[in-house]
């Protein structure tokens, strides 16, 4: 796993972060709908999982590539935001995504990156995977205005 090649966060930031996409347990959002989990968060890297069930299909029953590309989107934020202290205003500039394989019926997960950071852009990569097949379903890159 590409985990070990990034160092822990702090204890202070892996407790801020270790909530994350769901801070407020009465706030809902897009990502809540979704019901992502993080699953780790390290200085510039994080690893997302989108549990599956049958409304994230699109109609040949594989993973809607909708929900794979939002999982991406996600799965950066932590890995971005660990370089700051607390939640900083960053948008999407650009998602450049190549679906690669099917999710059929399993979990998606998705390892995200920083490749550069510079002052106010981040490019970072991502890779999705089925959590039981480990077969790669797409690959990513983004950069990120912060």
């Amino acid at each position: 796993m590409r985990a070990d090649s990034f160092a822990p966060l702090s204890p202070e930031k892996a407790e801020y972060w270790s909530q994350f996409p769901q801070w407020d347990p009465k706030s809902i959002h897009f990502n809540t709908l979704l019901g992502f989990v993080l699953e780790d968060a390290r200085e510039n890297y994080a690893r997302l999982r989108l549990p599956y069930r049958p409304e994230l299909n699109q109609p040949a029953g594989v993973m809607h590539g909708g929900a794979i590309a939002t999982l991406i989107d996600t799965a950066v934020v932590p890995a971005i935001g660990s370089f700051y202290e607390g939640l900083v205003p960053m948008l999407t500039i650009s998602l450049t995504i190549n679906y690669m394989g099917a999710i059929i019926e399993e979990d998606a997960v998705c390892e995200g990156w920083i490749e550069r950071r510079g002052r106010s852009i981040v490019f970072c990569a991502a890779e999705v995977t089925g959590a039981t097949s480990k077969k790669i379903a797409a690959t990513a890159s983004l950069v990120y205005k912060v």
